[in-house]
């Protein structure tokens, strides 16, 4: 089967190194789990400090290339025209892949104190920061990626037909691009630090990410259910509205603590609170538009990505969120591995399963079929529920260490020691880790599905075989 359109080509290195880059930040993953309880597991080659900086650092750099290789696949098709410069996207597909792979190394192989000497933190201090860890000439070229790839995206959309999707998608991904400019602020004073450092980290994954998120999603669901595209694109507008209002005026949920003004803990905990809505309405809109589909889609397997990202999204970051984002409650939870059992939640079921989604209904027209065949969809599908269900595993076992660590470090009479607290959690990371292993096993099912053929039909007996030529 061949691509609409040509340039739809592109695409498929941007998924490829996604997944790559998602396999490469699992390891890392399994690598931190196994140092919470073997503290010295590969120490001094690989720190848990430096682990930790590659592990969030793909994650990031993964999603990326994932957000604009759908970008270049689905916009040719949505404005109903050839990207405005192909050459343009694989200049840039090189670019943030070296750039990307040689921060990798440099945070493997150099100190980072010696690393911020080399790259000119000296100059520009940008680094240090949690998620914002990348010297300045990465940030930099960040930036230059960035810009050249919505010129790339944003002229193609002018010169061709303009859907709710792409508008939105284009609105997701400059404010992406725009709100990325505050890593490099970096005030001497820490509340002002942290206040403006959330405007990237917050704004990214409960704001604009989400109008991205919506948008992918949105055009998958129109492709595999043909549901008219005014139904959709009015739970488009309904859903990133209720994303915006509450997402942005929510960012209060991370002031509480910080010394920012009294107001914030009210404003915060109202609006924060009314953030699972969007979400929720995420989840029905994918079922809806799958119940009312007027064609079965042979692609099985994006339709169950689809509706497992809706469903999970709300779980990670509508119910995990809501569930220590008042302030009354975060007072005893902030920094817990409440936090993180939200984290992981969230971020695998609202952007690494809609990436997976994209990627899954894409792959195959960009390999030249419809479809993949039969047996790679149920290897697939396997993958789907490994990953899922151990995900949700790990979210469990971290809310059941976080919920202990709150009891024995915050709530008794006699608060424990951080450290004597961590001893006792033992248990719950060594089950984390190996939900951790069960993912992986998930991901290496999910890579497999990619060479997966059907055997091969074999002639009953005393039926006809095929003549020899």
């Amino acid at each position: 089967m061949q691509l609409q359109y040509k340039s739809q080509a592109v695409a498929k290195p941007y998924f490829i190194a996604a997944i790559a880059l998602f396999v490469g930040q699992i390891l890392f993953g399994l690598i931190l789990g196994l140092q919470y309880v073997v503290g010295d597991f590969l120490f001094p080659a690989i720190p848990f400090n430096i682990a930790r900086m590659v592990h969030t650092n793909l994650l990031i750099v993964w999603l990326l290339f994932g957000f604009m290789g759908a970008a270049y696949y689905l916009v040719p098709e949505e404005t109903e025209t050839e990207l405005h410069s192909p050459l343009l996207a694989h200049l840039l597909f090189w670019v943030f892949l070296v750039a990307g792979a040689l921060t990798i190394v440099g945070y493997l192989m150099v100190p980072y104190a010696s690393l911020a000497d080399m790259t000119g933190n000296n100059i520009l201090a940008t680094m240090g920061r949690e998620f914002l860890e990348q010297p300045l000439p990465t940030k930099l070229g960040i930036v230059v990626v960035a810009l050249a790839f919505l010129y790339n995206i944003g002229m193609t959309i002018l010169k061709g037909r303009k859907t709710a999707i792409t508008i939105i998608l284009l609105m997701g991904l400059v404010g992406l691009a725009v709100l990325f400019l505050f890593a490099f602020y970096n005030p001497s004073n820490l509340v002002k630090d942290k206040y403006f450092w959330w405007w990237v980290v917050h704004l990214w994954v409960e704001g604009v990410w989400e109008l991205i998120l919506g948008a992918i999603l949105g055009f998958v669901l129109l492709k595999i259910t043909g549901v008219d595209r005014e139904v959709i694109e009015k739970w488009l507008y309904v859903i990133i509205t209720l994303t915006l209002v509450t997402g942005i005026i929510g960012t209060g949920h991370h002031y509480y603590w910080i010394g920012a003004p009294g107001y914030w803990q009210w404003w915060g905990s109202v609006f924060s609170a009314l953030e699972p809505i969007p979400f929720f309405a995420l989840t029905v809109f994918c079922f809806n538009m799958v119940n009312r589909r007027r064609r079965q889609h042979p692609n099985k397997a994006a339709t169950l990505w689809a509706l497992g990202t809706g469903v999970m999204a709300f779980l990670g970051a509508g119910v995990w969120g809501f569930l220590h984002t008042l302030a009354p409650v975060n007072y005893y939870t902030h920094g817990t591995q409440i936090t993180a059992a939200h984290g992981h939640m969230a971020f695998y079921g609202a952007y690494v399963m809609v990436v997976l989604t994209i990627i899954s209904y894409a792959m195959p027209m960009l390999r030249g079929r419809e479809v993949n065949p039969e047996r790679a969809q149920v290897l697939e599908m396997w993958s789907f529920w490994l990953m899922t269900v151990s995900m949700v595993f790990i979210t469990l076992f971290l809310t059941a260490a976080g919920i202990l660590q709150v009891w024995l470090q915050r709530i008794i009479p006699n608060p424990q020691a951080f450290m004597a607290v961590q001893d006792q959690l033992a248990m719950f990371y060594w089950m984390r880790w190996l939900a951790g292993l069960v993912f992986m096993a998930g991901l290496v099912v999910y890579l497999y599905s990619f060479f997966a053929k059907d055997k091969p039909q074999t002639a009953a007996v005393g039926e006809a075989q095929p003549a020899a030529t």
